[in-house]
């Protein structure tokens, strides 16, 4: 019983790392399109950004 415990827990935590991972690989991909799309239409000579 003790060892079906364990087993769940652990598959419960590998699912949750994978669905956080997942989410953070996501948000890193929409941060990437943003800066390529503010590098492509920046001013010329000049940066995109201000800070």
């Amino acid at each position: 019983m003790a060892a079906l415990l364990v087993f769940l827990l652990i598959v419960a935590l590998l699912f949750g790392f994978g669905v956080a991972i997942h989410a953070l690989l996501w948000v890193a991909v929409i941060a990437l399109v943003i800066w390529l799309i503010g590098f492509m239409l920046r001013p010329s000579g000049g940066r995109w950004y201000y800070w």
